[in-house]
């Protein structure tokens, strides 16, 4: 691809792209095609942020975007797919971070390299919080709903958050850092914990200087780390 093209090439990727008259990646063609896919899922994540996404119409979508409603069908086959367009990019960052850690935790052989790793992965996610704070409040809104029709991407990286804490749990464990208690236990704790947090700094309430919040989780989940390998050696 040509460097200049692909460094035009912003914007979210629309699910569909007439075969006929698909133009370059970056060119013309395709940074329109993004430009409406763009407007169409921030219409759609302001409508959702104060309606749900299960109340919002198409109908209100392509009002809220300055859109004609066949336009939509161009670049998306229902509702369910704007969201799973919507939710993509986070679900794709969020992975990626697990991934990361989990790799680093494996190969970490003393209690200061585990430690970094974890440090790294609270740094990283911090960042990723402030780039999609809207989107992570409708996630925080809709995922304890049924995961059905346009909540299904939302439900779905409700799973995959779910695995990838597990997965550092589980690393945790094996390096004798946790507590002899079921580690899905501890992995749901601090997700709820970090989630109610996040609910209530985004809906404004008082939950404390937000600066102080990531190092607060940090040394409580560090502490528990230490607890953990202390009781490891002491048997």
């Amino acid at each position: 691809m040509d460097k200049e093209l692909e460094d035009k090439a912003t914007g979210p990727k629309p699910r569909h792209v007439p075969s006929e008259r698909p133009g370059p990646v970056g060119g013309k063609r395709d940074q329109n095609r993004r430009r409406r896919t763009r407007e169409l899922c921030e219409a759609g994540l302001a409508l959702f942020l104060e309606h749900g996404t299960e109340s919002v119409t198409i109908d209100q979508i392509v009002e809220q975007a300055g859109i004609a409603k066949g336009s939509f069908y161009r670049y998306f086959k229902d509702k369910e797919e704007l969201v799973e367009t919507l939710f993509a990019p986070l679900q794709e960052a969020l992975e990626d971070n697990f991934n990361t850690c989990a790799q680093a935790v494996k190969e970490a052989s003393e209690l200061p390299g585990l430690l970094f790793a974890y440090q790294e992965f609270a740094i990283r996610l911090n960042d990723i919080f402030f780039e999609n704070r809207q989107l992570i409040l409708l996630y925080l809104q809709e995922n304890r709903a049924p995961a059905h029709g346009a909540r299904k991407a939302i439900g779905a990286l409700a799973v995959s958050i779910t695995k990838g804490a597990n997965a550092l749990t589980n690393a945790a464990e094996v390096h004798g850092l946790l507590r002899p208690f079921d580690p899905r236990v501890s992995t749901l704790a601090v997700i709820g914990a970090l989630e109610r947090i996040l609910f209530g700094f985004l809906r404004d309430e008082d939950v404390g200087e937000f600066e102080l919040l990531a190092p607060s989780l940090i040394s409580l989940i560090f502490d528990g780390l230490r607890f953990g390998d202390q009781d490891a050696h002491s048997t």
